[in-house]
């Protein structure tokens, strides 16, 4: 039970943070908190499934360059699988994956 709850919480923080980022940055735009939290479930299947094809190296939790570029392409592809609930654009995912880098910086996503 305590691990389905802290994986319910851990998508409702992701999904508020989406929120928070669509609302500060040009080029992302999310449909309201249920688009956000459908949008943060597909963005986390997206990135579960890069990791595991391409290895935790590649993983945006390495927090190097390349963690910075597949975190912003994990967010720009996840339009295409829910259009309606997010809207990016390049400079958007872009930036999104910076602000979702710092903030995960100092949240990491363990404690979410």
């Amino acid at each position: 039970m305590q691990n389905w709850l802290g994986t319910v919480v851990r998508f409702i923080v992701s999904a508020l943070v989406l929120m928070l980022v669509a609302y500060l940055l040009p080029g992302i735009r999310v449909a309201g908190f249920t688009g956000a939290l459908v949008a943060a479930v597909v963005i986390a299947v997206l990135g579960w499934v890069i990791e595991t094809l391409l290895g935790k190296r590649i993983s945006p939790h390495a927090r190097g360059i390349v963690g910075f570029l597949v975190a912003a392409v994990v967010i720009y592809l996840a339009q295409f699988l829910i259009p309606r609930f997010l809207q990016v654009n390049v400079l958007g995912a872009l930036l999104a994956a910076l602000v979702i880098g710092v903030i995960d910086a100092f949240v990491p996503t363990e404690l979410r």
